[in-house]
């Protein structure tokens, strides 16, 4: 633990807010993680769990769990889409805890990684950062392949990302792509790879590419558009109707379509 733990401002909120019992909870699962490596999968019963080993009320354990989500604590995204518990200062401290066994032994780890390939030592060997071989990996002592089968995996998909690209862009990709083919029919591997070239064309980083993705995703679109006030990479302002913006954005249901993505293939 961070000798500055108690100065961090996110730690005196969580304090403020929740008491001893935000603490206690945060800490908890801090421990729960370690234990395993860098990230912990939990599953529809942790709330339950977590109330009863911590003699907590259930709606104020949720209560503070989503507080730290909020807060990026642990990462939000790879939460909804995994429930997974873990975030970059989480894996960072990881790195410095098996700096000296790792060196001798180096550590794999996969899809749950946050870190870029600057940030992450040499010991920790990353599947994300070299060619993707369409297997996901996690940390799990042995280096054993994650065999939960409930999350997304990049073997659904037929053709391979930029690996520069984090694990949250993959996934908003991975929904774009699905409701396109949902509403103009199939796509093929070639079309896929020129929509994601014109992607980065019009992106300048990673939040505003996920933005695009997921504007797309929630309009309908058939393509990407740069941001409000942005214009594409041939200086022109993007078309602002599309077959499906003459209508308000639908809403999708998410937990369908990512149901979807783990049966196709």
């Amino acid at each position: 633990m961070d000798t500055d733990f108690f100065e961090d401002h996110k730690i005196k909120i969580l304090k403020a807010r929740y008491g001893n019992d935000g603490m206690v909870l945060y800490i908890y699962l801090l421990c729960g993680i370690y234990k395993q490596g860098f990230y912990m999968q939990v599953d529809e019963d942790f709330e339950y769990i977590l109330s009863d080993d911590l003699g907590m009320d259930q709606n104020k354990a949720k209560q503070v769990l989503n507080f730290l989500l909020s807060r990026s604590l642990f990462d939000n995204t790879l939460f909804q889409s995994d429930k997974v518990l873990t975030s970059a200062g989480i894996q960072r401290r990881f790195q410095l805890a098996v700096k000296e066994r790792a060196r001798k032994n180096p550590i794999n780890v996969g899809r749950y990684w946050l870190l870029s390939k600057e940030e992450t030592e040499p010991f920790i060997k990353c599947t994300l950062f070299d060619s993707y071989s369409g297997n996901a990996y996690g940390y799990s002592g042995k280096n054993e392949q994650n065999s939960t089968g409930k999350s997304l995996k990049k073997s659904k998909v037929n053709y391979i990302y930029d690996i520069t690209f984090p694990p949250e862009l993959e996934r908003a990709l991975d929904l774009y792509f699905l409701v396109r083919e949902q509403n103009y029919g199939p796509i093929s591997d070639i079309q896929k790879q020129s929509l994601i070239d014109e992607l980065k064309s019009i992106g300048s980083n990673t939040t505003e590419l996920i933005a695009i993705v997921k504007k797309a995703t929630s309009g309908g679109y058939k393509t990407f558009y740069p941001t409000k006030g942005k214009q594409s990479g041939n200086g022109k302002k993007a078309a602002s109707k599309t077959r499906f913006s003459n209508f308000e954005e639908r809403d999708y249901n998410m937990n369908d379509l990512e149901r979807q993505l783990l049966e196709k293939g």
